[in-house]
C-alpha cells in the first residue's frame, strides 16, 4: 500500500503528464489527503513538483558505463528524446523554466552525466574540445532536437540522428588506428586522466597543470 507521500508524487506526475494545471486543492483530492499532509512532505506546491520532475529525470539519466563511451553517448541522446516525447509536459516544464545565469538544478544530473561519459572518451584520445565545452554543446542539440520533435504531428526520428551525429563528430576525434595524435588530443587525454586520478599532485599543482593543459588543448 503506497504512503501519503508516494500517492501525492504519483497524483502530481499523472496531472502532469496529462498536461493538467497542478492545484494544491486538485492533486490533494486526487491523492486522498488533506494540504497539510502536502506541506509536511514536499513544503510547498513547488516542492512537490520539483521532485516529480528529479524523480523522473533521475530514471532517464541514470545510465551506466558500458566501457564503451561512444556507444554509451547515442545511446544517451535517444533515451533523452524519448524521454521528452513520452513525457512532453514533463519536458516542456524541465527546459521551460530557464532563468538567466540560473542553471537548472534538476536537470544537472543529465550534464553531470553527459559530462562523465565526455571525460572517460578524452581518457581514450577521443576529444577534441575539453569535456565539459563537449557536455555543453551536446546537450544543447540533444535539447534543441527535442522540442523540435515533440512539437511535429510525426516524429522525425532520422533527423535527430543526424543532429546526433553531427553534434558527436563537432566534438570528437575520429578512432586511428596507428596515426600520431595530435598535441591538443593529447593534452585533453592527458587533462582527464589527471581528474580520474591525480596521484600525489596538490590542489595547486593540478591547477597549474590543468591551465597548462587546456591551454595546449587550445
Amino acid at each position: 500500500m503506497q504512503n501519503a507521500r508516494d500517492r501525492l508524487l504519483l497524483a502530481a506526475a499523472e496531472m502532469l503528464d496529462g498536461g493538467g494545471t497542478v492545484s494544491t486543492r486538485a492533486v490533494c483530492e486526487r491523492a486522498g489527503v488533506q494540504a497539510p499532509t502536502l506541506y509536511h512532505h514536499f513544503g510547498s506546491k513547488q516542492g512537490l513538483i520539483d521532485a516529480v520532475l528529479n524523480h523522473g529525470f533521475t530514471q532517464y539519466t541514470a545510465v551506466e558505463s558500458s566501457g564503451d563511451p561512444l556507444g554509451d553517448l547515442r545511446e544517451g541522446w535517444d533515451r533523452h528524446v524519448r524521454f521528452g516525447l513520452e513525457h512532453p509536459s514533463f519536458y516542456g516544464l524541465l527546459y521551460g523554466r530557464a532563468e538567466p545565469g540560473k542553471p537548472c538544478a534538476v536537470t544537472a544530473p543529465a550534464h553531470a552525466a553527459l559530462r562523465e561519459r565526455f571525460t572517460e572518451a578524452a581518457t581514450r584520445g577521443l576529444l577534441k574540445v575539453p569535456a565539459d565545452d563537449a557536455a555543453e554543446q551536446v546537450l544543447a542539440a540533444n535539447v534543441g532536437v527535442t522540442l523540435t520533435l515533440i512539437s511535429q504531428p510525426e516524429p522525425d526520428f532520422a533527423l535527430s540522428e543526424r543532429v546526433r551525429e553531427a553534434a558527436l563528430a563537432g566534438v570528437l576525434r575520429a578512432p586511428t588506428t596507428g596515426g600520431a595524435a595530435t598535441r591538443a588530443s593529447t593534452a585533453l587525454t592527458l587533462r582527464a586522466l589527471v581528474a580520474d586520478d591525480p596521484a600525489d599532485l596538490t590542489p595547486g599543482e593540478r591547477a597549474l597543470l590543468g591551465e597548462l593543459l587546456d591551454r595546449l588543448a587550445r
